[in-house]
């Protein structure tokens, strides 16, 4: 699969495209994408994916809302597996949001020579979402692409969606995530520096800074798979505020206890996939206490990734 950061580098003869957000890849996303890629091959024409980064819904906004289920590179990485041929993940800018339906597709156009153009099914398109699929249709008609608008997926009759997700992973339902998701919900980035206080109680962490863009979390513990390079381990992983240690309002924290690991990763890449929601954070009398519930944390979690 290629993976392309603009249209500036594209010229195809003929594409099968959808256009979309796609964050998290769930599986109404897969429902759709799934299909496309299908009939696009048997068109012997490639299947495009256009998505956007950074979200609209963050430059339209101004503001930092924590949003994202999926990084970009991830994502790509999610559409490949799914036998997407192209993935382009398109700058969004005040510039983009501004340009009509029109504009943007006779640009897209002019790189993908579109014959089909898949989307969802409340999709809308360019400056005040002006661009329905009525608006789209005709602009099929005037570029030579055929519209396709997917109906919408349903789980126990609730449309999946991304929203739906993050409202889940706010509460630490991470289980119906996941079967919404089709996979763990996950998230990774570079091991810090910490207090060392972990391992001074006998449970050394790894420390990630996630960013405040990321889909927002329930404080708590969780049951947790941690990939350091292409091996697996079984973890525990607290994210808030520590409130046995700190008096005063801090940033919340993601650390990950790797069961059954010592060795120092600082400066590593360290993935985790949340299986289940243990208990909330809570402020314990003594270091003690917390020693204990941790004890009992962590055999929990042996229970339930077993």
């Amino acid at each position: 699969m290629q993976h392309y950061k603009s249209l500036e580098n594209i010229k195809l003869s003929q594409s099968w495209v959808t256009l979309g957000i796609f964050d998290g890849v769930h599986r109404g996303h897969q429902h759709v994408i799934r299909q496309l890629v299908s009939q696009a091959h048997q068109a012997k024409n490639p299947a495009v994916v256009v998505t956007f980064h950074p979200h609209p819904a963050l430059v339209l906004s101004g503001k930092t809302l924590p949003i994202y289920l999926t990084t970009p590179d991830y994502r790509a990485e999610l559409l490949e597996q799914l036998g997407v041929d192209i993935v382009i993940t398109h700058p969004f800018n005040s510039q983009i949001a501004n340009l009509t339906a029109a504009e943007f597709i006779t640009r897209l156009n002019s790189h993908l020579n579109m014959r089909q153009l898949w989307i969802g099914y409340d999709f809308a398109l360019g400056k005040d979402r002006k661009g329905t699929a009525s608006e789209l249709r005709q602009l099929g008609d005037e570029h030579g692409y055929v519209l396709e608008q997917a109906l919408s997926y349903r789980e126990n009759e609730q449309i999946v969606s991304s929203t739906w997700i993050r409202e889940l992973l706010a509460v630490g339902n991470v289980g119906q995530a996941a079967d919404l998701l089709g996979r763990p919900h996950r998230v990774g980035g570079v091991v810090v520096g910490g207090d060392k206080r972990g391992a001074g109680i006998g449970f050394p962490t790894a420390n990630l800074t996630l960013p405040p863009t990321m889909a927002r979390l329930q404080s708590g513990v969780y049951a947790c798979y941690a990939w350091l390079g292409e091996t697996r381990w079984k973890s525990v992983a607290n994210f808030g505020i520590r409130p046995t240690f700190e008096d005063e309002p801090v940033t919340p924290r993601f650390e990950v206890h790797l069961l059954d690991f010592s060795g120092d990763i600082y400066g590593e890449s360290l993935t985790v996939e949340f299986i289940s929601f243990l208990r909330e954070e809570q402020k314990f009398e003594n270091i003690e206490a917390l020693k204990a519930q941790i004890e009992k944390d962590v055999k929990e979690a042996r229970q339930v990734l077993a």
